[in-house]
């Protein structure tokens, strides 16, 4: 019986293989239901629009910020495409509060940049001016995907499949360059996200934005 039970073992294990272990917890749940702004609230200037299927910045600087929940320890999918490579624009995470103005975002979460013509610490992928673009793979003028994990005190951005920002609470980032860059200083662990709306001439369309769970 021994000797059977090794042989039957042996052909489960070449039928059925080991699973490898999973980074990702159940499917995406779209944060935006492709209509309207349900679930949206918009500060400061500008706005945003529905339009073909997509949103659509108009004017700024403003922020649409999702208003159900807070987000952490998970993925979230965005996919955009900005008219021009510097047409400016940003993907907000780790919100601590709730925003009524689009500044305190800048300063309290993280802006994950859009525009494409900065340079490395101002680009499309960064946690803008914190973190160095280890690649630039963005287009402009086409559909792109950013995915950003947020794991705790890390967060990465891949755009279009590649890595762009590797960032763990905590490490070295370089000196504030100028007054308008972000306040230095931890970020929490979750927090409310946003889409930036930047100006008349930076014209950023987006057709999902999308979260899955991380074990």
């Amino acid at each position: 019986m021994r000797v059977i039970s090794i042989v039957l073992l042996a052909v489960v294990t070449l039928i059925v293989p080991a699973r490898p272990h999973a980074q990702y917890d159940g499917g995406w749940t779209p944060l935006w239901n492709g209509r309207d702004l349900t679930g949206w609230e918009h500060v400061g200037p500008g706005k945003f629009e529905v339009k073909d299927g997509a949103l659509r910045t108009v004017g700024g600087m403003g922020l649409l910020w999702y208003t159900p929940k807070k987000i952490g320890k998970s993925v979230l999918r965005i996919v955009y495409k900005p008219e021009k490579m510097d047409s400016n624009s940003g993907v907000f995470i780790r919100i601590p509060t709730e925003p009524d103005e689009p500044w305190m975002p800048v300063h309290k979460g993280y802006e994950i940049q859009i525009a494409g013509t900065g340079d490395d610490y101002h680009t499309t992928g960064v946690l803008y001016s914190f973190t160095k673009a280890l690649t630039r793979p963005a287009k402009a003028g086409e559909w792109n995907t950013m995915e950003v994990v947020l794991d705790g005190p890390r967060t990465t951005v891949h755009v279009n499949g590649t890595l762009v920002t590797n960032f763990t609470e905590g490490s070295p980032v370089r000196p504030l360059g100028s007054p308008d860059e972000p306040e230095r200083g931890p970020r929490p662990a979750e927090g409310y996200i946003g889409l930036q709306n930047h100006g008349d001439d930076d014209v950023v369309w987006f057709k999902e934005v999308s979260v899955r769970p991380l074990r």
